[in-house]
C-alpha cells in the first residue's frame, strides 16, 4: 500500500484519518470487476458489522454492459465506499446509496464515473440520514472523455439532519469534453417536517416511531430497482432508522 492519504487529497477532504489509519495497513487492493459485453450485474453491498468498514471497488463496463449497484453504509465509526467505473459504448451503470449513522460516525461514498465511449449511462441516487455529530458525504465525479458522445448521466444526492451537531457534504463534480451529453447533478440538505411529525403523532405514533417511519419513506425508494427480494438491506435500513430516531 502507498503512504496513508491526508485532507489534502480531495477525494480524503472529509475522510476520518485516523480511523482509515487504523486499518489502512489490512487494505489490498481495489476489487476489480468486469462486465463482459451485454452482461447485467446485480450486486447488493451491505455493511460488514465491522467499526470501520472500507470497500474499494473498480468496474468496467464493456459494451452494452448493465450494472447496478445498492449500498448500505452504516459503520459505527467510519464507513467508506470507493466506486470508480469506466463505461463503454451503450454500457448502463447505476447506483443507489444510503449513508445511515449517529453517534461520533463518519460515512462516505466516493464515484467516479469515466465515460470513455459513446452512448452510455450512468445514474447515482445517494441518502443520507444523520442524527448526533455523525458525518456524511458524497464525492462523486462524472468524466466525460471526447469520445463519450451522447452520455446521459446524472446525480442526485439528499440528506436529512437531525441534529444540530450532524453535518453532510456533497460535491458532485463534471469534467466533460464532449459537445453532444445530457449531463446534470443536485443536491439538497434538509430537516423533517415538523408537520408530517405532528401529523404521525395525531394517528397515535410516538416520536421515535414518527421520526423512523418518515425516514423510511426518505430513502425507500432507493431499493426500487432491487431484481427479486431485497428484504436484508430494507430490513437492514429499517433498523438504523430506528437506531438513528431514538
Amino acid at each position: 500500500m502507498t503512504a496513508l492519504p491526508t485532507r489534502k487529497l480531495e477525494a480524503y477532504r472529509y475522510a476520518d484519518i485516523d480511523a482509515l489509519a487504523s486499518v489502512w495497513s489490512e487494505l489490498s487492493a481495489p476489487e476489480r470487476v468486469e462486465i463482459a459485453a451485454q452482461q447485467r450485474l446485480q450486486q447488493i453491498w451491505l455493511p460488514s458489522g465491522d467499526e470501520v468498514d472500507v470497500r474499494r471497488v473498480e468496474m468496467v463496463l464493456e459494451p452494452g454492459a448493465a450494472a447496478r449497484i445498492f449500498v448500505l453504509n452504516n459503520a459505527t465509526r467510519y464507513g467508506r465506499v470507493e466506486l470508480d467505473v469506466t463505461l463503454h459504448e451503450g454500457a448502463d451503470f447505476a447506483l443507489y446509496g444510503a449513508n445511515i449513522g449517529g453517534g461520533n460516525s463518519t460515512l462516505e461514498i466516493v464515484t467516479t464515473a469515466r465515460h470513455i465511449a459513446p452512448g452510455a449511462t450512468s445514474h447515482q441516487t445517494i441518502r443520507s440520514v444523520l442524527g448526533d455529530k455523525a458525518t456524511g458525504s458524497f464525492l462523486g465525479k462524472i468524466e466525460v472523455a471526447r469520445e463519450g458522445q451522447q452520455t446521459d448521466a446524472e446525480q442526485s444526492v439528499k440528506a436529512m439532519l437531525l441534529d444540530r451537531g450532524a453535518t453532510a457534504n456533497a460535491k458532485p463534480e463534471l469534467e466533460i469534453f464532449a459537445d453532444d451529453v445530457k449531463c446534470a447533478h443536485g443536491a439538497t440538505v434538509g430537516e423533517l417536517d415538523r408537520n408530517q411529525l405532528f401529523y404521525a403523532a395525531a394517528r397515535g405514533l410516538d416520536p421515535v416511531s414518527a421520526r423512523a417511519l418518515l425516514l423510511e419513506g426518505f430513502i425507500a425508494g432507493l431499493w426500487d430497482e432491487i431484481d427479486g427480494d431485497d428484504q436484508g438491506i430494507a430490513d437492514m435500513a429499517r433498523k438504523a432508522l430506528k437506531q438513528v430516531a431514538a
